[in-house]
């Protein structure tokens, strides 16, 4: 330990390839550089890597599978186990990630006062419960516990309207949006413009209902061009219908799962078009990182993040079954597979336009770059 450095930790649910846990990821590259980080998981399961620098925690051997009931139980015992490593190591700064570590973080800033707690919504808060039990109890536990906290940063100005507005937060409320490296493969935006023999396009996300992969598959058909083909990378409950859907279209010669991927960013730097198709967000890394790599990119236009990502936060009026072609990319209306297919046929058949799409893409993902974001975190940290 660096005594010369403050003692920050960061405690998640576990460090599975979530997007909570992408963003921590990248921040932990920062933090080692400026603090003494630990690292503290309630369950054992790790997808990315952790610095050698970090200290790493687990405050349980078990995997983050468990019965609701089950975690309301571990919850007691998480409570006591962080406490104690939050005193013997000295944390100055205690970040916690999601629901359940907010709440934890939130009961020690009862008990020390000597810490400055900082909690982190991730997601649109009264759409992104499991059950009306986990509703009911955000309902009753966020007020209490998240208005122990020092301060509390997300990753959308509309989840701190929503805990305002819904959920009685009172603590000053940030936004620090998820970081992007700079990935090593981007997209040439003079070659979007060339003809080629496939139209690509792309969809990254977990196959669940919240995530309406379905629509683009209605649009593939609604479309029926030849040379347009989908691949959806991602697993999920959905798998089976959603391959189903593909075949019961005659679709299942253009519609590829291809399942969970680590080079996701290969796979986005050899597509044409990007769409994210979610019913809800809290702040989209997919299509952060499909602008990244210079995709033009298609996406509703649901709360949260794609309206920030794609034009500026300026809102927009987009009529039924038609696209809104907005700064840096193209919006829809949730659910609107007409709009899509129409959203995609614009750009299949405009060149110059995807070459277009493709020049902001890479403009606009600077913004987020890694070192930017940290810098406001930092900030955030020290207010």
């Amino acid at each position: 330990m660096d005594s010369s450095k403050p003692n920050l930790s960061i405690l998640d649910i576990s460090f599975t390839s979530g997007g909570a846990e992408k963003v921590i990821s990248l921040l932990l590259k920062e933090l080692i550089k400026d603090y003494n980080v630990t690292l503290i998981l309630f369950y054992n399961e790790i997808h990315f890597p952790i610095p050698k620098e970090v200290d790493t925690i687990l405050l349980s051997q078990k995997g983050p599978d468990r019965r609701y009931y089950q975690k309301i139980a571990d919850l007691f015992r998480f409570i006591f186990k962080y406490r104690s490593i939050v005193k013997r190591k000295q944390i100055q700064y205690a970040v916690s990630f999601l629901p359940f570590p907010n709440l934890v973080n939130g009961i020690i800033g009862i008990f020390n006062r000597n810490v400055k707690i900082l909690i982190s919504e991730r997601g649109f808060p009264s759409d992104n419960t499991t059950s009306k039990l986990s509703l009911g109890i955000a309902k009753v536990f966020y007020p209490i516990l998240y208005n122990k906290a020092d301060r509390l940063f997300s990753n959308s100005v509309y989840i701190n309207k929503d805990l305002e507005e819904n959920f009685n937060i009172k603590i000053p409320m940030d936004v620090v949006y998820n970081p992007i490296e700079v990935p090593s493969t981007t997209i040439d935006p003079i070659s979007l413009g060339k003809t080629e023999d496939v139209f690509k396009v792309i969809n990254v996300g977990s196959l669940n209902v919240r995530k309406n992969q379905r629509i683009i598959i209605e649009a593939l058909d609604k479309l029926n061009l030849p040379d347009v083909e989908l691949e959806i990378l991602g697993v999920g409950d959905l798998h089976e219908t959603l391959e189903q859907e593909a075949n019961d279209l005659g679709l299942e010669k253009k519609v590829h799962l291809v399942g969970r991927k680590k080079n996701v960013n290969d796979y986005l730097a050899n597509s044409h078009c990007f769409v994210l198709s979610s019913n809800t967000e809290g702040f989209p890394n997919a299509l952060l990182e499909a602008l990244a790599v210079g995709l033009p990119s298609i996406s509703t236009n649901c709360l949260s993040g794609p309206l920030e990502l794609l034009n500026d936060n300026e809102p927009v009026q987009i009529s039924n079954e038609e696209f809104y072609k907005a700064k840096y990319g193209i919006l829809i209306n949730n659910g609107d597979a007409i709009a899509l297919a129409k959203a995609l046929e614009f750009l299949h058949s405009n060149p110059n336009e995807r070459e277009k799409y493709g020049r902001l893409a890479l403009e606009r993902a600077k913004k987020y770059h890694l070192s930017n974001i940290y810098t406001e975190f930092k900030e955030f940290v020290h207010k």
